[in-house]
């Protein structure tokens, strides 16, 4: 795959720029030195409600060059259409073939996947909650790996074994590729304690044929599985006291919610979304600049109408 002739995009998953977990500076400029020969390595990502994707790029600005350049699929206007669970869009041309793709990711404990569901923020809409459904998520994943012709190379970067969704992580220092992303996602998953054959990212594309997500049929090269395993478990172990020892995480929809139960909303009262904010950073100062997953939680509560709302010019909530 290291050639000339075909240009390589990196798909790097990155939720926030502000936070770390994503894969390593080093890890994603080993990637883009074992592919030296290619004309282009486009660093892609697209945006989402924590920001846009070159905002978020930037975490890998010092490897940015004349070959390695970053690329915001939200901003790309050569697409194709595809049909992604029903739903038609527009995809980023470089997404496609000829293109080599690689997707890399963070090793963690979380059901839905690491490396299968970055494929996730190949979509160029920033509002992708309405996706988020079971139903519509996992097939829309396999769907889009369809759509771009599957993924060349998988690198999942374990040097750190994170918590879930979460900002918290351990030092696990190890490395899982190959070019069967499922294979990949499923040697992944079961070194950070989950079980492949219940997750419903990999029993999809299983269901599909898009990959092996049985472990007896996976032939696992490199260091001993055993000793991984070993590694991984002592890790794992460090992880669970980790998170015990850590102060629950802020979460907008538990702290919007205790609003609503103390009456914040209730008529005569009108509040506008600063009014919102600043009552949430009265309870908690982690709640200070998340302006926008505090809008988004906001507009969930109107959707399912437990508050009322209503943009005159800006956002207005109360409660019958």
């Amino acid at each position: 795959m290291n050639t000339s002739k075909r240009s390589v995009v990196i798909k790097v998953g990155v939720y926030s720029h502000k936070g770390g977990n994503h894969s390593l500076v080093e890890v994603v400029n080993a990637i883009c030195n074992t592919f030296r020969n290619a004309p282009h390595i486009f660093l892609t990502e697209s945006d989402n409600y924590q920001g846009t994707g070159t905002e978020r790029l930037h975490v890998w600005q010092e490897l940015f060059s004349e070959q390695v350049i970053p690329f915001n699929v939200s901003d790309d206007t050569d697409t194709q259409k595809v049909t992604l669970a029903g739903q038609e869009m527009d995809l980023s041309h470089i997404l496609f073939k000829p293109n080599i793709f690689v997707n890399t990711h963070i090793f963690r404990t979380y059901e839905r996947g690491s490396i299968l569901k970055n494929l996730f923020g190949c979509i160029p809409d920033p509002k992708k909650s309405k996706f988020h459904k079971d139903t519509i998520f996992f097939p829309l994943l396999a769907d889009m790996y369809e759509a771009i012709g599957g993924i060349d190379l998988a690198v999942l970067d374990g040097t750190y074994l994170w918590h879930k969704g979460g900002n918290l992580c351990v030092p696990a220092n190890i490395l899982v590729l190959g070019k069967d992303a499922v294979a990949v996602e499923t040697v992944g998953a079961h070194l950070a304690g989950l079980k492949p054959e219940k997750m419903p990212v990999i029993q999809e594309f299983v269901k599909r044929g898009l990959g092996e997500g049985d472990l007896e049929e996976i032939d696992i090269v490199g260091a001993p599985f055993d000793t991984l395993k070993e590694k991984c478990k002592s890790a794992r172990k460090n992880l669970k006291e980790v998170v015990a020892r850590a102060p629950a995480p802020w979460s907008p929809s538990q702290a919007i919610d205790t609003l609503i139960r103390e009456g914040f909303f209730n008529l005569p009262n009108r509040r506008t979304r600063k009014d919102v904010e600043k009552a949430l950073e009265d309870h908690d100062v982690r709640a200070r600049g998340r302006s926008k997953i505090i809008v988004t939680t906001l507009t969930r509560r109107v959707k399912k109408g437990v508050l009322k709302g209503t943009k005159v010019p800006d956002w207005i909530y109360w409660k019958d």
